[in-house]
């Protein structure tokens, strides 16, 4: 089966899995999403013969816009200045840098090889080492004249995909396999198209509602870096503790292959959850034409 929330099309592909294995479907489910951006991305990706009667209501219309316009949206509206969008981008490249170093990302990323099979690929590539907040500062806004919003503090034109494995409890057992966390909640929320980017500031008190938790509980959040705009903006305004947001780098540094992104972010946030022998994870993304999704995962392999 195929789902298509756009940015969240991965996170929703598990949830939507979760659910069929709790209502009882079936007792095992493979969820997970995949993008090649490079191959198909852009304007001539839209489909633009769209009616009038769409465009004539603004709101609606408002769907269309560039994602990086949404961008400019929420930095104009809430005030998220290109010096915070810039030194929040760099801390992305240098925490994605450092995990990279330290080997971190490899429980995570299983090799695949080249079209040609003697190439491996085993890491991603989009990590930028030698980043510098100067480097950052030069560079000129994209979507708008004066804007704020650059190649540098937006997530990356990306190719990836990820799986995640769910079963019931007692099937994992009577098959001997651990089992790694729990799928505790999920949620999704609608916002103004205009400025989609603050989605996960509506859902995750949503999803930790559900959950029966507080953001004090959470132990780290993954919160998908679309923007550096819109992830300032949903920090703050949640009041997260920013050492727990994002300990590994997100999107700005590792890319956002839109299907893959909300799977990927469930295998990137289990083994840190293991490694730190915390217990409450919460991921979260902001999804084009006006949503955010977020999930609660409980790790069981303290």
């Amino acid at each position: 089966m195929t789902v298509n929330r756009q940015c969240s099309s991965g996170l929703q592909a598990v949830a939507t899995v979760a659910a069929a294995i709790t209502n009882g479907y079936y007792d095992i489910g493979i969820a997970g999403g995949v993008e090649s951006m490079t191959a198909h991305y852009g304007p001539q990706a839209l489909n633009m013969n769209v009616s009038e009667k769409i465009l004539a209501y603004q709101p609606a219309a408002d769907c269309l816009l560039p994602m990086g316009m949404t961008s400019e949206n929420v930095a104009a509206k809430f005030n998220v200045t290109k010096e915070k969008q810039d030194l929040f981008a760099l801390d992305s490249h240098k925490k994605a840098a450092a995990a990279q170093e330290r080997g971190l990302f490899k429980e995570e990323i299983i090799p695949v090889a080249t079209g040609d099979g003697t190439t491996p690929v085993d890491a991603d590539d989009g990590i930028r080492r030698e980043i510098s907040l100067e480097g950052l500062q030069k560079l000129r806004p994209v979507f708008k004249e004066n804007g704020t919003t650059t190649a540098g503090n937006a997530s990356q034109v990306s190719d990836g995909a990820a799986a995640v494995l769910l079963m019931k409890r007692k099937t994992a057992e009577r098959l001997g396999l651990p089992i790694q966390a729990k799928f505790v909640s999920y949620s999704v929320a609608g916002v103004p198209p205009n400025i989609m980017g603050i989605g996960p500031a509506v859902a995750i008190p949503e999803a930790l509602k559900q959950a029966s938790l507080k953001t004090g509980d959470v132990d780290i959040f993954e919160v998908n870096e679309a923007f550096a705009s819109q992830a300032v903006y949903c920090i703050e305004k949640l009041k997260l503790d920013y050492k727990k947001v994002n300990p590994k780098g997100g999107a700005i540094a590792l890319g956002h292959p839109l299907g893959c992104t909300g799977a990927r972010q469930i295998a990137t946030i289990l083994p840190e959850l293991r490694r730190q022998k915390k217990r409450i994870g919460v991921i979260s993304m902001c999804i084009g034409t006006g949503m955010g999704a977020a999930a609660v995962i409980e790790n069981e392999m303290i």
